[in-house]
């Protein structure tokens, strides 16, 4: 991805010089609906029951995409379609071969302001791998961005959005897949250039120590070093790309230090940010607390726009690692191995502090990396070493690769295990859902559930499918709160490791070939579903139109959070796929969010 970087940051600088001309009109999304869930177009455009899109005699002048420019100093930037330079007038060879080369890499996107990462959101409306007489429009994405540098900014497109009837969208890194950070017609905060990361000693009721204040557009590879270099840590995520505050803390927020300090969701100490009637809000345990709850894990994009988190920082030392795998050569013992894995991650899970990041296919099973802060090499060893004792009972297995490192901080712990610094070795071709899987499962019907595993390890037509262990002890023992203190959903207490599913993609699949796959992820999720009652998933790494995503996503919490959404963004412009209130509105075959009017009060 590095090779890249200069140009990349060079084009996003360059589109930084707003285009007056009309956007592209949009195919239509890939999100119909009901006509009976949706109030006609054509009686619904002057009642403000659907938003305006660009075909629309309603959509805004250029005169007031000017005056909108002229507010923001400037920073308002016209949307366009990453693959444009492959198709039609604007095509050039050159162009899209380079535009091919970086497709998958996250760098591509978060330089972007209007742009994900998801293929199924981006819905090759505009395909650098299509023929250049192809089609090439906007599709989902937003037609305008504000460069956001300050509040001011933030309730200057609040205003704008709500004055014009279009909807608004909030985006930061462009790490989506449910499609949160787009929107066709829409006006997007694109929070990315809000970089800065500053350390504190912080005192309240509740805690008193050292603390970060992360902006919305700081990503972990520059946050882990930044308190690395002050000899501190932070519980954030695996991916190096993805912003702190941009939806990983408001979806509770996973990372290799949960085992020890607990969700980035339980580290939150307050939030700066903008509502959508303008106002700028801190939210902390004790003022604004209903927000700040919401905001600790009730989902991202719903309550309010959020500037910067103030989270936790702790001392940081030595970090023990390890890291096996294991291969096929025997299909019965191998799968007997991931089941014995399965019953010592019961062991482990009591361990305080271990984590672990595994995964496995048909052919191998592989420990990516173990984290065990305050330890050494030769305890890790000793920890995993009732595992492989287990398995050497085995015919015909052999573990391989084994090893264990210690180093002297987080930083270059995570460094070596994530490797290609600084952006890491992840890419956006692929499609992920998955489910927590409790304790319970694990303790009581292991074989069972490996033989469930082994069954979709084996799906005809998908053979880049992987499925991912993320194991992390986040009890309220653990990260040191009670249970209500935030809104995480409480199936993650229960759980004793996230599941993902991974499917990697070919970049240039056809949009029936990414339906076909989401649909296959959507019925593994139900029957994972099945068979963990009660377990629910994590936001960031789940599916947009799951049927139980209420349930499986916010849990018990849900009328609560519905009430703090009512209370602070009271006119519902703050929407987003399977996020809380977002039964109230639905997006139809042309693409215009509208309000369902089969719903009281709508």
């Amino acid at each position: 991805m590095a090779a890249y970087s200069g140009h990349v940051r060079a084009a996003a600088a360059a589109a930084a010089a707003i285009i007056w001309t009309q956007a592209v009109t949009a195919a239509p999304a890939n999100l119909s609906t009901s006509p009976s869930d949706v109030a006609s177009t054509a009686g619904s455009q002057q009642s403000g029951s659907c938003y305006f899109l660009p075909q629309d005699a309603q959509w805004p002048s250029q005169a007031d995409w000017r005056k909108l420019n002229q507010s923001v100093g400037g920073r308002l930037i016209q949307g366009k379609p990453l693959a444009q330079r492959c198709h039609g007038a604007d095509y050039n060879a050159a162009a899209c071969a380079d535009i091919r080369a970086r497709w998958t890499e996250p760098l591509t996107y978060f330089v972007d302001p209007v742009n994900v990462m998801s293929p199924y959101w981006l819905n090759n409306s505009c395909s650098p791998f299509t023929a250049p007489e192809a089609s090439c429009t906007l599709g989902n994405i937003a037609s305008y961005a504000i460069n956001v540098s300050n509040a001011q900014d933030v309730i200057a497109g609040f205003k704008f959005a709500k004055e014009k009837n279009i909807r608004l969208t909030v985006k930061n890194t462009g790490h989506d897949y449910i499609g949160r950070s787009n929107g066709e017609g829409s006006l997007a905060l694109w929070t990315h250039n809000l970089k800065g990361v500053s350390f504190q000693n912080y005192t309240s009721p509740s805690y008193s120590g050292p603390a970060a204040k992360v902006s919305a557009g700081a990503q972990f590879f520059e946050i882990y070093k930044a308190a690395g270099d002050r000899g501190l840590r932070i519980m954030g995520g695996y991916c190096p790309t993805v912003g702190m505050a941009g939806g990983f803390v408001q979806g509770a927020g996973h990372g290799p230090l949960a085992a020890t300090y607990g969700l980035a969701a339980d580290n939150t100490l307050e939030f700066d940010v903008v509502t959508s009637d303008g106002r700028r809000l801190t939210a902390t345990k004790t003022k604004n607390k209903d927000l700040y709850w919401a905001l600790s894990g009730g989902g991202p994009g719903t309550y309010a726009v959020v500037l910067s988190v103030t989270t936790k920082a702790h001392p940081d030392g030595i970090v023990a690692g390890g890291s096996f795998t294991i291969d096929n050569t025997h299909d019965d013992s191998y799968w007997a191995a991931i089941a014995a894995w399965h019953r010592h991650l019961l062991v482990l899970d009591r361990i305080h502090g271990f984590n672990t990041v595994w995964g496995f296919t048909n052919a191998s099973f592989n420990l990516a990396f173990a984290t065990w802060p305050g330890h050494d090499a030769s305890e890790t060893s000793a920890a995993l070493a009732p595992f492989f004792q287990e398995i050497s009972t085995l015919p015909n297995i052999t573990v391989t690769a084994a090893e264990t490192q210690d180093h002297t901080s987080f930083y270059d712990h995570y460094e070596y295990y994530t490797g290609a610094a600084p952006y890491g070795p992840y890419t956006t071709n692929d499609i992920i859902g998955g489910r927590l899987i409790p304790r319970s499962t694990a303790a009581t019907r292991s074989t069972d559930f490996v033989a469930l595993l082994r069954n979709i390890s084996r799906t005809p037509g998908l053979p880049s499918l992987r499925i991912n262990g993320i194991s992390n002890n986040v009890t309220h023992a653990r990260a040191g709160n009670t249970p209500g203190a935030n809104a995480v959903l409480p199936a993650w207490r229960d759980s004793l490791y996230w599941l993902n599913i991974d499917i990697l993609i070919d970049p240039a699949s056809p949009t029936a070939e990414i339906k076909r796959i989401q649909a296959q992820m959507n019925d593994f999720q139900h029957r994972l579903r099945a068979f963990t009652p009660g377990g629910g998933a994590y936001i960031n790494e789940a599916t947009w139109d799951n049927p139980d995503w209420k349930e499986d996503y916010f849990g018990p919490n849900y009328g609560r959070l519905l009430s703090v959404k009512a209370a602070y963004d009271a006119g519902d412009v703050l929407y987003a796929h399977t996020s809380v209130g977002s039964e109230a509105k639905v997006v139809a075959a042309d693409g215009r969010t509208c309000k369902r009017r089969n719903l009281p009060g709508h």
